[in-house]
């Protein structure tokens, strides 16, 4: 059966209908899964091993007979450890219908069908009874539920129901238990990604300020977690103003309940601050004495012992709903509150001479409520996005490119999303600014700028059009003609690096508005690319083989054939200052995109070879964009600086950039130093899509 899905071009613009096969979805979660990554996750691998055989052993020596309940069982290895382990029986569950499939192959493979039972149900649908999924009730939970925040992927409220009708009371749990566990700092990096700084303006006028509105300024944001691998995170670019506290742990081995609540704990600053941030992780102890644990703690606790690299599960950055001025050796309560499936956080000052009432009071004074971004602003922009806009070294240079276009009499028109360009062209003198804020979507952005707007005096300075570009009138800009055309150019539903180049369509479609001496700022982009080694990132996408000794060969052929899918590989999109590279080729340009011309009807495609100047293990291309704003002016989406002969990469921390993983780490082959790379790139004017082969 094949299916028509809808979907807008995020390079073009277009609406598009494509039809796909009903397995589209299940190729779409099994290639962007990350399965791999957990099956090279070498610690938890290990870690789960030592306590499934240890709860084993324990129910043995208590002449049970061990039977396992193993929800979200994946590839199947949790049970096929706890059958080889000795237990008598394992439910295998999952939810997943390829997944589970999949997993009664590998079962097989492995000799285990005999003592291995694959359940394709959601673990709250499953019977237990004779005529059952389960003959009885299990005896040891075994599960792997977790994400970066613990319980994001609804691990409570999955525990909760399996305690009350799946495991007998009293289970071994493997993991036993897990702990949550916070440290206050100070950082205005990570800060920047949450508030919108004020932006100063060298005008002819003197010195402007932009301000954001105070609904802005007072917003707790949204609720859902920042994850970020924290181990790239330097320590010049935050304070730590707190030990690490535990703030609280779960025992999945007893009765768990989901219901919203929350923790608090009593914390004295180490040093003196602004309280901005709460950095968090968690561990898992696989055994009731904790001596099998597995941590996620960042470099900065454990720094004598060896990290382990994984991308499933990494560290939580939370943001307090206000900075907050700290005092070394004050006292502070911090509280977290939690629902079913996410955790914000409060600080409180602790009150002088407080007593039990005062207790009582801050009690009550908690607000189990999720917090809701009622500003839009942080439901426009995600916090990559808002890093940029606080990013002065760039807006400087779109300040200083401004300068160089604009005139007294500069009729302008703005194309970007929640751009804040409109109120620099207006400040440096345009005497006419329109803005396109190009989707017009459902957090209504426009009543966001009349905010803005109004906070900086600008109501009647700025006219925003709600029309897409293609319907513009000469109406909307006051039958004059647009002199100067402006984009950072970003849009909202951008992925990869030239989703952007929607600004080209825009401006093709506006073209019959535009003066005919009009200047268009970036004047032209271009594609570049290098070819490198990553140091752990190639591992979400290489095939595992043997895992523990167990072949998940299935599961490899199963990601290869969801890669393979589409009739060419994609690239995908990843923030690359997070997973460290090196250079093994220059940085090269591949192709160009002229704006200041209308979109071609033709096809744009170059071929040729990038030299590999160093040794390694080409592990794939890195594809970026560069916009050209004026002659001296570049701002880049990737590549910002290569530090040194070892060819180490620093990128832009705002944008993800797009890798291209060559079919060698897709397929594990070792290939002799190649000493090139060929390349086919061609863009596809009609469909705004990029097909890239490579050669090695």
């Amino acid at each position: 059966m094949k299916t028509f899905c809808g979907r807008a071009n995020p390079t073009t613009g277009s609406m598009e209908w494509l039809e796909e096969g009903e397995d589209y979805d299940y190729h779409q979660e099994i290639a962007r899964s990350r399965y791999a990554d957990m099956l090279h996750d070498k610690d938890r691998n290990v870690k789960y091993y030592q306590g499934i055989r240890a709860a084993v052993s324990r129910v043995k020596e208590r002449g049970e007979k061990a039977i396992v309940l193993d929800i979200g069982t994946g590839t199947g290895l949790l049970s096929m450890m706890a059958a080889s382990a000795g237990a008598d029986f394992c439910y295998a569950i999952e939810v997943f219908k390829p997944m589970a499939n999949a997993a009664v192959k590998i079962v097989e493979k492995n000799g285990f069908s005999d003592k291995i039972k694959v359940i394709n149900k959601h673990s709250t649908e499953v019977t237990v009874g004779p005529d059952g999924d389960m003959q009885c009730r299990a005896n040891i939970l075994v599960t792997e539920l977790f994400d970066t925040e613990l319980i994001g992927e609804g691990a409570l409220p999955t525990y909760e129901h399996a305690h009350k009708y799946l495991v007998q009371e009293g289970c071994e749990a493997v993991p036993h238990r897990a702990t949550v566990y916070v440290q206050l700092v100070e950082s205005k990096r990570m800060w920047s990604w949450k508030k919108l700084f004020p932006v100063h303006v060298e005008a002819e006028d003197g010195e402007k300020i932009l301000v954001p509105p105070s609904e802005m300024e007072n917003c707790p944001g949204v609720p859902s977690v920042c994850d970020i691998q924290l181990n790239q995170m330097p320590s010049s670019d935050f304070t730590t103003l707190s030990d690490v506290m535990t703030m609280f742990s779960v025992d999945f081995s007893k009765p768990v309940q989901s219901a919203p609540t929350y923790y608090r704990v009593r914390l004295e600053p180490v040093k003196s601050g602004k309280a901005q941030i709460v950095l968090s992780w968690w561990d898992i102890d696989m055994d009731p004495s904790g001596m099998i644990n597995c941590t996620m703690a960042p470099y900065w606790v454990k720094p004598t012992s060896a990290l382990q690299w994984r991308d499933h599960w990494m560290q939580c950055v939370y943001f307090l709903p206000n900075e907050e001025p700290v005092l070394q050796g004050e006292k502070l309560y911090l509280t977290a509150c939690r629902d079913e499936y996410s955790v914000w956080y409060n600080l409180q000052k602790a009150r002088e001479g407080e007593n039990k009432a005062d207790e009582e009071e801050l009690k009550a004074d908690v607000r189990v409520e999720s917090p809701v971004c009622r500003c839009r602003a942080h439901l426009l922009w995600n916090r990559p996005r808002i890093g940029e806009l606080n990013d002065q070294k760039r807006t400087c240079q779109y300040i200083e490119s401004l300068r160089k276009v604009l005139k007294i009499d500069s009729v302008c028109l703005c194309i970007s999303d929640g751009s804040l360009l409109p109120v620099l062209a207006h400040y440096l003198g345009a005497k006419q600014v329109q803005y396109f804020p190009s989707r017009i979507d459902l957090y209504h952005p426009h009543e966001l700028w009349q905010a803005f707007f109004k906070a900086n005096h600008l109501e009647d300075k700025i006219k925003i059009i709600e029309a897409r570009p293609e319907l513009l009138k000469p109406s909307h800009l006051e039958d004059k003609k647009i002199s100067v055309l402006v984009g950072e150019p970003f849009f909202t539903t951008s992925l990869l690096p030239w989703h952007n180049l929607y600004f080209w369509y825009a401006r093709t479609a506006v073209s019959t508005h535009l003066a005919s001496n009009v200047t268009v700022l970036p004047q032209s982009a271009s594609l570049h690319m290098m070819i490198v080694e990553f140091q752990d990132l190639w591992r979400i996408r290489s095939p595992c083989g043997i895992c523990e000794g167990f072949d998940v060969q299935t599961m490899d052929d199963m990601i290869k054939d969801s890669l393979n899918f589409r009739e060419s590989k994609e690239a995908e999109p990843h923030p690359l200052w997070e997973y460290p590279c090196k250079s093994l080729s220059d940085p090269q340009e591949v192709l160009t995109f002229d704006f200041t011309k209308t979109v071609p009807q033709h096809c744009l495609s170059t071929e040729g070879s990038v030299k590999l100047l160093r040794k390694g293990r080409s592990h794939g291309a890195v594809l970026w964009m560069e916009y050209h704003l004026a002659a001296d002016i570049s701002v880049s989406t990737g590549l910002t600086k290569m530090s040194n002969e070892k060819g180490n990469c620093e990128w832009n921390p705002h944008c993800k950039q797009a890798v291209y993983f060559f079919s060698s780490v897709i397929e594990s082959e070792i290939l002799s130093d190649p000493t090139a790379v060929t390349y086919a790139i061609n863009f596809d004017t009609k469909t705004g899509e990029i097909a890239m082969d490579f050669k090695l």
